[in-house]
């Protein structure tokens, strides 16, 4: 699955910071707006412990563990939904993106200017969110123009239905509000994802704050905390140049760096992890002596859409699925272990997989 993740924010926030750390592509990283002209993309591993075990029980020849793509997009200004700056371009970038990781920047520093003179992350947020509420708008007008003319007719029931909810969304939208803060049932909202609305797509708020701040945060993160508490989003306390210092260090050094800090782990780990989960994304495994690997799929998803996630062949000829928790496998050691405590379970084209899981599915072409 190629899911990506799109990092957003206002020039000289730490976007380009946060994404050299996250990705071995660097991306120029510049004290003025638009240092960043074309989207950076890189490819990171989303950190599991759970492959490291099991790749020491196999030993297999390989391990792939899951990624996701991260797009650094450039800093978004004022009037880029008018093409201010670069801004259509970038808001087209946004709207390939999956989620949307926004940097807030949460530190004060006399040495990086600030395109508004001053921090408040709380006015940023907004002038974003404005940005992308507006280029909303205008796709909604324009796509609620074509269906009310066949709705009128009453004989059109899907143009009706798109026109009822197009209507819904260009209301909020014009109050100042996101998408993803409105509440549709599950057939209103496959016509919402349909739409690829920029602010329906999940947020995670990333406030980059100073050394000081990165355990408790400080009154800048307590503002956007308050300005979000009603918004479907998450937040991160993270400092951009601290990860780029634990960038720098080999493994032990970055371990005694972190527990300087008062840190178990990094904000990147923490940063990927919560991307991972704001997809509503989890991950299943197959181990075996040529590969130990693992596999995204989304959460709620059946044994047989899960195997089409390796092959579409492995979906259409779908037998069953071999199923072992992950907890069995590391306490019993061995899939042999596991099979012959009768712990394998084998699954039907009902099973909901389950995040842990390792699978082997029989299948015919």
């Amino acid at each position: 699955m190629a899911l990506k993740c799109g990092i957003v924010g206002l020039p000289n926030v730490g976007k380009s910071t946060l994404f050299n750390c996250l990705s071995n592509a660097k991306a120029q990283s510049a004290n003025f707006p638009f240092c960043t002209i074309e989207p950076n993309v890189g490819v990171i591993t989303v950190p599991d412990e759970r492959i490291n075990k099991l790749a020491e029980i196999v030993n297999p020849q390989k391990v792939q563990p899951t990624t996701i793509e991260i797009v650094d997009i450039a800093g978004l200004v004022k009037g880029a939904s008018k093409g201010e700056g670069l801004g259509n371009k970038f808001l087209a970038n946004i709207r390939e993106t999956d989620a949307i990781i926004h940097v807030l920047r949460c530190f004060e520093d006399e040495n990086i200017t600030h395109v508004d003179d001053s921090i408040n992350p709380v006015r940023d947020k907004g002038t974003i969110d404005i940005e992308l509420q507006l280029k909303d708008l205008e796709t909604v007008e324009a796509r609620l123009t074509k269906v009310v003319k066949l709705a009128q007719t009453g004989k059109d029931r899907e143009a009706m239905r798109h026109a009822k909810v197009l209507t819904v969304i260009k209301d909020h939208l014009e109050s100042g509000k996101s998408v993803r803060e409105l509440d549709f049932d599950e057939e209103d909202q496959k016509l919402v994802k349909d739409y690829q609305l920029l602010t329906s797509k999940p947020i995670l708020y990333a406030c980059n704050v100073d050394e000081a701040s990165i355990v408790d945060g400080n009154e800048y993160v307590e503002q956007v905390r308050e300005a979000i508490k009603d918004e479907d989003a998450e937040i991160l306390i993270i400092s951009a140049q601290a990860e780029a210092d634990i960038a720098e260090l080999d493994f032990d050094e970055r371990q005694e760096f972190l527990q300087d800090l008062g840190l178990e782990e990094s904000g990147m780990s923490k940063l990927i992890r919560k991307a991972y989960s704001l997809l509503k994304l989890e991950t299943y495994f197959t181990a075996g002596v040529q590969e130990v690997r693992a596999w995204t799929y989304p959460r709620g998803t059946k044994a047989p859409q899960a195997a089409g996630v390796i092959h579409t062949d492995f979906e259409k000829g779908f037998i069953r699925a071999e199923v072992i928790k992950y907890d069995d496998y590391i306490s019993l050691g061995s899939e042999a272990a596991v099979k012959e405590a009768g712990k394998m379970a084998v699954e039907g084209k009902e099973y909901v997989v389950q995040d842990g899981d390792i699978m082997h599915f029989r299948f015919n072409v």
